[in-house]
């Protein structure tokens, strides 16, 4: 039911962010006289239509996947009054970079908001001004369980946190560590936070302390909490992740480049160092069905700070990626219409379809196999 509940929210959020995203193009179209002929919300086969007052065609659609919005003249060759083609190349940029604009200020407006409430610190050197942030520790989380320890015996699992360890407080994982050390052998009572619910188990402790004791993996996450600082705050941490983000994508790059390299090798070292580098990819990886199976299950069940704050983080990286100079993206669109206006050459439509079909098809690819890896690792 939890995972059910997760996959659900997971992807109403999912929806909720890119129809955001199309709705910046939408108004930006708008405002630059480019007429917008139908915003939709899902992809088709097409379940109810409106048209609205402003002559926008408005469509629910059955695929749940996102939503879109089609301009009138959305080649760059198109003339026509109205047309999108017909804008001028700032008012094609203002276009273009809407969605990733407004994907990137709302990732900043929640930053902002946890700001006030908790903000998770998740980077090693996250923004804060000093004077006006307070650090918070939440409990004790267990992180995962190992099979066949005494952790996974008493049922505890990953997400639970602890509230007592035979009748004593826990306020920091290292505690928790030196009471499983001071009780090895014996069999206490665990009082756990589930879901928002307290449960008591009863845990008997390895005597030997060679292995692990408890066989649960541990962890603590801080929560930054601001007051009028919350809106530098916000905006400097979508910066940091924005930069994380970039970095994180160098890395994969050079990694599966290397991978692929060292797969050529005659030397076997080399190919089985190529393996693990691509490995170590696939492994960093999430697509469609890791977000919603798997990371959106779990920040769901940890609670609403998680949720918003994954949330915000999954917003900036829809900005990120649809900012890349890739064909069918928002930035490869961009970068394809700027090259040809800089060597002067007319962007026909033929060539135009061309080009964001080839890197439409490649994506798919790249899709689908995130996607394959994404069902190995659920399954």
């Amino acid at each position: 039911m939890e995972l059910i509940l997760g996959v659900a929210v997971g992807l109403i959020i999912l929806v909720i962010l890119v129809v955001v995203h199309e709705l910046g193009h939408a108004i930006s179209a708008r405002r630059n006289g480019v007429v917008v002929e139908e915003f939709g919300i899902g992809f088709p086969p097409r379940a109810w239509k409106k048209k609205l007052k402003n002559g926008i065609l408005f469509t629910l659609n059955w695929l749940p996947l996102g939503g879109f919005v089609k301009l009138q003249g959305e080649h760059d060759a198109s003339e026509g009054k109205g047309d999108y083609g017909a804008a001028t190349f700032w008012q094609k940029t203002r276009i273009l970079l809407a969605g990733v604009t407004i994907n990137w200020l709302v990732a900043a407006l929640l930053f902002t908001i946890l700001a006030l409430t908790g903000l998770p610190k998740a980077l090693p050197d996250q923004f804060v001004i000093p004077s006006d942030t307070t650090m918070v520790r939440q409990p004790v989380e267990i992180t995962a369980v190992s099979p066949g320890y005494p952790a996974e015996k008493a049922g505890l699992k990953s997400g639970d946190t602890i509230v007592r360890f035979d009748g004593q407080e826990v306020p920091t994982a290292e505690r928790l560590i030196e009471l499983t050390k001071a009780d090895m052998g014996k069999t206490v009572t665990v009082i756990y936070n589930r879901a928002g619910v307290e449960h008591s188990t009863q845990v008997t402790l390895r005597d030997d302390d060679s292995g692990p004791i408890l066989g649960a993996g541990l962890g603590q996450r801080e929560l930054i909490k601001t007051s009028w600082s919350a809106p530098i705050v916000g905006v400097a941490t979508a910066g940091q992740f924005t930069w994380a983000t970039l970095q994180g994508l160098g890395g994969l790059v050079v990694n599966l480049s290397q991978g692929l390299v060292s797969q050529l090798s005659p030397d076997s070292a080399t190919r089985e160092h190529g393996s693990q580098e691509l490995k170590e990819v696939g492994d960093s990886v999430a697509g469609p069905i890791g977000i919603l199976g798997t990371i959106f299950p779990a920040a769901n069940a940890a609670g609403p700070t998680q949720l918003v704050f994954l949330t915000a983080v999954i917003s900036l990286t829809l900005a990120v990626m649809n900012a890349l100079p890739i064909p069918a993206l928002d930035g490869g669109r961009w970068t394809v219409m700027t090259i040809f206006r800089l060597l002067k050459k007319k962007l026909t439509k033929e060539r135009e379809e061309k080009i964001q079909t080839v890197g439409f098809l490649i994506l798919m690819a790249l899709i689908i196999l995130v996607t394959i890896t994404d069902v190995t690792k659920f399954f």
